[in-house]
């Protein structure tokens, strides 16, 4: 019997019992993990940073109108100048919109504009606590009334009610369509992998249940620990539990097949499966957790609960696949593997595979191979130059034109810049009318726009129109103006409304990442060094997965500006990219050296560097597969920033595994040798040559006694 922790697979009852006990969580959480969608909160105030400027001042505006008031912006249009019915019809369509009991004040409008082709009315909504959810039905019934006017007449719905539908339209059904997706997409490559009509089965069963686990932690969460849950971070757990508990069944799955024909008794052979790779795979999902609880350093509230989103899908991945996958696989015996099955004392088929050539190849010249990727990959990454991180506009985000978006460029059209979005300014009332002043002295601010205070408790409000476009640099620039200006009237006004929380957003964003990435480079270099016991080879690998990052990103930036023609890319996308990129990325690293160290101590590092690239080259290269296309399956989503997340984490998985992995980190094996385990014991046992030449590199040199091919990783 093996003598581990591992152990436990070997006892008689305990894998029934462990199958029997997932089943029973299942069971209990499943109605729970249902609930993901209801306690999502998607509205922009659950986005921002809570010590904005602006979001100080959705929480003073709140004296002046209930926080759940969210305007419908109404636009009527007709090309060549408005007719008499067309006023009519639009004053009729006033008065019922004013008969609504979700009205939160008086309809205004309809206003005509300068140009005599629009008509602008400005309906005031009360949607409750639960207003982001149910804008779309609201949204239909004020566009079924607006577009019941004379013929010729356009009307649009646009405003932060018409933003609100368009994006929470988008995250309906996301869930069971992202789940689906990702299923599939495992499924397909799993049957690739495994070419077994039923091994497949047991990882998404496996990866199904995590999620559910995982779903309901988040849940719960939610609902008493004051978790902040949106529908970008439930989208991006589906698909990080399915990607990389996929990845570790994948790396259990291999090496309890290689134990198999080492081992007579499946129970031992995956006693010694789970002890051998499970400190891999548990140092990797550790990475992953920890990387993205680093994301609780943001002040972006998204970005910030994404974090713990993330790592409790990971660790619950871990749970389910290091326990309950072993117990499915002993339970169901060998002929699971069918028509390839394991048999006892079949040969390793690692040692002559493509990834032994590949080795065999890199060992002739390592040094010029490792400069040359390095190089490549050098001038990949010089692409990232043309990253335009500076956000999205609303008709950028989405890859349609949704409703709100069209209506906004009828409104852009006809009226002022910033119609439709104003912005707020909240002053002490003994500074009122100073205040005032300065807010209509502004070059950005259409002065006649400014309203008068009104005063409520210790704060006095009032609106003003932009003369630009309200998600453009020049209306940023009048808010950040106006902040300035403001301060001399009354050190303590507050400067709101939709331009400034974007300005807040894109501030925030670029201090979360000059605080996250540091943070995220050091607990990766930690958890390297704790593993592999060296200093070298810790902060190696960490400058390989950052070029591989840098790469990845600059081909994107590439793709993005001149294959797909995107604007930009939000401004939390680098740091997003960069987390996912380097936590996942490590984890192949891991995988590999952990094998490199474990066969070093034996052969040394240079032909343990071979050794290991054969035999995990091959569930690397389908673990990096399944986790490029989970990730990939973010690409169906009508979001641009979704869409890119998914290009880059996909395409930067594929070069992990592909190059920096498989050629990179080999090559620097190879070169530097015992080197990289300094200051380690490790670092000072002498290499075995290793021949160039076509020969079998397991058979040279192998120990009396010793298994001709890998001993296991």
């Amino acid at each position: 019997m093996h003598r581990s922790i591992a152990g436990w697979i070997n006892h008689r009852f305990t894998p029934a019992l462990t199958i029997v006990f997932w089943v029973l969580v299942v069971g209990l959480l499943g109605s729970t993990a249902g609930q993901l969608t209801d306690v999502q909160e998607n509205e922009a105030e659950n986005w921002l940073p809570t010590s904005a400027e602006s979001t100080k001042a959705l929480e003073a505006a709140e004296e002046f109108s209930s926080p759940n008031l969210i305007p419908a912006v109404v636009v009527y249009e007709r090309e060549g100048g408005l007719q008499a019915a067309d006023l009519a019809a639009a004053q009729e369509d006033a008065r019922t919109f004013g008969q609504r009991d979700d009205l939160d004040g008086e309809v205004v409008g309809p206003i005509p504009s300068e140009d005599g082709e629009a008509l602008e009315t400005i309906v005031p909504l009360n949607l409750g606590e639960d207003g982001w959810n149910s804008a779309p039905d609201v949204v239909d019934e004020l566009e079924g009334t607006a577009n019941d006017g004379p013929e010729g007449l356009d009307a649009y719905l646009t405003g932060p009610a018409g933003q609100a539908a368009d994006s929470s339209a988008v995250f309906e059904g996301i869930d069971s369509t992202l789940l689906l997706a990702a299923a599939g997409v495992v499924t397909v490559l799993l049957l690739l992998t495994y070419r077994s009509p039923v091994l497949w089965l047991l990882p998404v069963i496996s990866a199904g249940v995590a999620l559910t686990v995982a779903q309901a932690v988040v849940v719960l969460l939610a609902k008493h620990a004051d978790l902040t849950v949106d529908g970008q971070s439930a989208s991006i757990l589906t698909v990080l539990v399915f990607g990389a508990g996929t990845d570790y069944a994948l790396l259990l799955v291999a090496r309890y097949r290689e134990e198999l024909r080492r081992h007579e008794s499946r129970r031992e052979a995956m006693a010694i499966a789970l002890h051998r790779a499970g400190p891999a795979i548990v140092a990797s999902g550790a990475t992953v957790a920890i990387g993205m609880l680093c994301l609780l350093l943001a002040q972006m509230t998204s970005t910030r609960g994404l974090g713990p989103v993330a790592a409790i899908g990971i660790v619950c991945g871990l749970a389910v696949m290091l326990t309950m996958l072993p117990a499915l696989l002993v339970v169901l015996g060998r002929w699971i593997f069918w028509p390839r099955i394991p048999h006892f004392g079949d040969d390793d088929p690692s040692a002559h595979g493509v990834w032994a050539g590949v080795g065999r190849r890199i060992a002739r010249a390592p040094r010029r191979v490792w400069v040359v990727t390095t190089l490549i990959l050098a001038i990949a990454g010089l692409g990232i130059v043309q990253l335009n991180a500076t956000g999205l506009s609303t008709e950028e985000a989405f890859l349609g034109t949704p409703d709100s978006v069209a209506g906004e460029k009828v409104l852009a059209d006809h009226f002022p810049g910033g119609a439709g979005a104003p912005v707020v300014v909240l002053a002490s009332p003994d500074a009122a009318a100073e205040v005032r002043t300065t807010f209509q002295a502004n070059d950005g601010i259409a002065a006649s726009s400014v309203t008068e205070p009104r005063v409520q408790g210790d704060w006095a409000y009032m609106e003003g129109t932009l003369e630009a476009e309200p998600d453009s640099d020049a209306a940023y620039d009048t808010i950040e103006d106006l902040r300035s200006s403001l301060d001399a009237a009354d050190p303590d006004a507050l400067v709101g409304g939709t331009t400034a929380v974007t300005l807040d957003i894109q501030q925030a964003s670029a201090r979360d990442n000059r605080v996250i990435i540091p943070a995220v480079l050091v607990v990766v270099l930690l958890i390297l060094m704790l593993l592999l016991r060296a200093l070298v080879a810790p902060l190696i690998l960490l400058a390989t997965v950052v070029l591989s990052f840098a790469a990845a990103l600059g081909v994107s930036a590439l793709v993005f500006r001149h294959v797909f023609d995107f604007a930009g890319t939000d401004t939390a996308f680098p740091l997003f990219v960069f987390v996912f990129l380097v936590a996942l990325g490590i984890d192949y690293n891991i995988f590999l050296m952990t094998r490199v160290r474990e066969e070093a101590q034996r052969f040394g590092t240079r032909r343990g560097a071979l050794i290991g690239l054969a035999a995990t080259g091959g569930v690397i290269t389908s673990a990096g597969l399944v986790l490029a296309g989970t990730f990939a399956v973010l690409g169906t989503l009508p979001l641009v920033f979704f869409a890119q997340m998914g290009f880059t984490v996909a395409f930067g998985v594929l070069l992990d595994t592909l190059v920096v992995r498989s050629v990179l980190v080999t090559a620097l094996n190879l070169d530097v040798g015992r080197h990289m385990w300094w200051p380690s014991p490790l670092g000072r046992k002498e290499d075995v040559a290793v021949d160039a030449g076509p020969h079998d590199p397991y058979e040279e040199s192998v120990p009396a006694g010793a298994h001709a091919g890998p001993p296991s990783p």
